[in-house]
């Protein structure tokens, strides 16, 4: 008998929700930034033959549409590539929060192609990549200040959260194509 864990019955996380307090190793930099690199493609086909009727698709009730989620995520990861780098060039920066739901509600995640979205990310990758490939231990040591976390995070727990942040968005629409037979 398979059971099912509380991850894999709220809609929301469906790889679970992401552990602030759970510490990083140096070790396991390269297999996050790994995940990083691999994002761009997981998600290019995870949409890979959709229709538009399900890219209009909400992911679950309330929530965001697949082509949503697909312009969600340069959103995201250029803030995070900007953060690594102010974290980089500044003594622990505080950071600019942005409403996520805002932009998601704006003319271009409405209306723009999503393979716009599929290159920005593939390429935004292609650099961040590089530059936490070039990273040690001290650059990922560094620290910035999150105001709406209240939290001050060091590079290494940024990468931790956006390597689960890539995994967590693609599960969405992979999960809503297993429900729905796509």
């Amino acid at each position: 008998m398979m059971t099912t864990t509380a991850y894999e019955t709220d809609l929301r996380y469906p790889v679970g929700k992401f552990n602030w307090d759970v510490p990083l190793s140096e070790a396991e930099y390269p297999r996050l930034i790994a995940q990083i690199a691999d994002a761009p493609g997981a998600l290019k086909s995870a949409v890979a033959g959709l229709s538009q009727k399900q890219l209009d698709t909400p992911y679950r009730p309330g929530g965001w549409t697949v082509k949503q989620v697909v312009h969600h995520l340069p959103d995201s990861h250029l803030n995070a590539y900007t953060r690594f780098k102010l974290a980089l060039t500044e003594d622990e920066p505080t950071i600019k929060p942005y409403d996520e739901a805002a932009w998601a509600k704006l003319p271009d995640s409405q209306q723009v192609p999503i393979d716009i979205s599929l290159t920005l990310l593939e390429t935004l990758h292609v650099r961040w990549v590089a530059l936490m490939r070039s990273m040690d231990a001290d650059g990922f040591g560094r620290t910035l200040r999150h105001p709406e976390h209240d939290r001050v995070l060091t590079l290494g727990h940024m990468l931790g959260l956006y390597a689960w942040h890539g995994r967590h968005h693609v599960a969405h629409i992979t999960a809503l194509r297993k429900r729905e037979g796509w």
